[in-house]
C-alpha cells in the first residue's frame, strides 16, 4: 500500500477544480484558481481519439462544449480548439494541467471508466495517464470507479497512491449497470489486492457499513461532492476530507 500523503487531508479539495463564472469545470482557469486559493484539485480524465489523457468529465461533449458526440471521437488539436462553455480555453490535456499545478497543491485524478460496464477492458487510458505523470514531482493520487482500472494503475504507477471511487450504486443513478455489477461494486472489490490506501465515497451514503469496514482497515475516506458548510460538517464526522464545489470551504 502506498500511503496517501498528509497534504491530501489538510485542506479541502476543489471538485473538478475551483470552477465558477468564467472558470468552467475541469478547465485550466479553474485549476489555476484552485492553486491560487491553496485548495487541493480534483480532476476527471477521459481519452481523446489519438489516445491522450484529457481533463474532462462527460463521455459526450454536448453539456460542456455545445458540440455533440463522444470525446473519444475528437483529437487533441480538435479539443484544444473547442472552448468550454462559459470560458475561453479549450479542453485541456492532463499534461497541461500538470504544468499549471506544478506541485503547488495536491492533485487527485479520477480516471473515468472506458469499458462501459466497469469491466476489464482497460489499459489504453491508464497508459496515457502514466505517460503524462512520468517525471511529475508533486503530490498526486489516482482513483477510479472501475476496480480493473485501479489494478492497472497499481501495475503502471506502483509508487503513486491509488484509491477506489465508491457509492451505493443505486439503480436510478446507474441505470446502465446490471444489478449484479452494481452489487459487486457496492462491496468495494479489489482494494487490498491493488494496494489502495483510500476510497472517495458519495457523501450521501457515508454511513454504509462498507465505508466503516474500509476505515477500520486503515484506509482514508474522502468524499464527494459537498455543496454547503452544513453538509461538510456532517460529512467530516466520518470522512477524513471533502471534495467540494459551489461555496468557500
Amino acid at each position: 500500500m502506498v500511503p496517501l500523503a498528509p497534504v491530501f487531508l489538510d485542506r479541502p479539495i476543489a471538485h473538478r477544480a475551483l470552477h465558477g463564472p468564467g472558470r468552467p469545470e475541469n478547465s485550466r482557469a479553474a485549476v489555476r484558481a484552485a492553486v491560487a486559493a491553496g485548495y487541493g484539485v480534483e480532476i476527471d480524465i477521459q481519452m481523446s481519439k489519438d489516445h491522450h489523457a484529457m481533463v474532462f468529465h462527460d463521455y459526450d461533449m454536448k453539456r460542456l462544449t455545445g458540440h455533440r458526440g463522444p470525446i473519444q471521437q475528437r483529437t487533441v488539436p480538435e479539443l484544444a480548439d473547442m472552448p468550454l462553455l462559459g470560458g475561453h480555453e479549450g479542453v485541456p490535456t492532463l499534461t497541461e494541467v500538470l504544468r499549471d499545478v506544478n506541485g503547488a497543491v495536491p492533485l487527485l485524478i479520477e480516471i473515468k471508466d472506458q469499458d462501459g460496464r466497469m469491466g476489464p477492458k482497460v489499459g489504453t487510458l491508464e497508459r496515457a495517464v502514466a505517460a503524462a505523470l512520468d517525471g511529475y514531482g508533486g503530490p498526486v493520487a489516482v482513483m477510479s470507479f472501475n476496480p480493473h482500472t485501479m489494478a492497472e494503475l497499481a501495475r503502471l504507477l506502483p509508487g503513486i497512491p491509488r484509491g477506489l471511487t465508491t457509492c451505493a450504486f443505486k439503480a436510478l443513478e446507474y441505470p446502465t449497470l446490471p444489478a449484479t455489477v452494481r452489487s459487486h461494486l457496492r462491496a468495494m472489490p479489489g482494494l487490498a489486492e491493488a494496494g489502495a490506501s483510500f476510497i472517495s465515497h458519495d457523501h450521501k451514503d457515508l454511513d454504509m457499513p462498507e465505508v466503516a469496514a474500509q476505515k477500520a482497515r486503515g484506509l482514508h475516506v474522502l468524499c464527494w461532492t459537498i455543496r454547503s458548510p452544513a453538509d461538510e460538517a456532517k460529512a467530516r464526522r466520518i470522512a477524513d476530507n471533502v471534495t467540494f464545489e459551489g461555496y468557500a470551504a
